[in-house]
């Protein structure tokens, strides 16, 4: 699994995405009934920072500010550290694993296309589901 590409592990059907302008409530709203834990904050097609639940809490309640008034841009991570979807997942981890984050956002020709999360290398139905694929790929390549 960790010798795999990004791209077949990251995610792209659950990704959400805010303007900086969005507030921090109308965010974690949708992060809510959308069921991740981090956005990638985009500004005309480019990714300008993430926001995840860890900021709701560190950076939103603990310091008091009302999260109906606090645009997400005020308190979200500037300048990601982001990977490319042809890069091996392990690497895309190691890196998650010494900086101290869980989401890293996949960006292609300067756009972000999914998300990969640390929380992918513990589940086991993606292993499954990323094998299933690629011997569907193979099968119809050879069709």
């Amino acid at each position: 699994m960790f010798d795999r590409p990004v791209r077949t592990v990251m995610r792209r059907r659950n990704v959400v995405t805010a303007s900086p302008d969005t507030t921090v409530h109308k965010v974690a709203t949708l992060m809510a009934s959308k069921n991740v834990g981090a956005v990638m904050v985009v500004d005309d097609e480019a990714l300008v920072g993430i926001f995840t639940e860890r900021d709701v809490v560190c950076r939103v309640v603990a310091r008091g500010l009302d999260p109906a008034t606090t645009a997400v841009a005020d308190v979200m991570t500037q300048r990601p550290h982001t990977t490319t979807p042809d890069v091996p997942f392990g690497a895309a981890l190691a890196v998650m694993h010494e900086k101290g984050f869980r989401h890293m956002p996949v960006i292609e020709n300067g756009k972000p296309v999914g998300i990969v999360s640390a929380r992918s290398a513990m589940d086991p139905e993606m292993e499954d589901f990323a094998a299933e694929a690629l011997r569907r790929e193979h099968y119809r390549a050879r069709s």
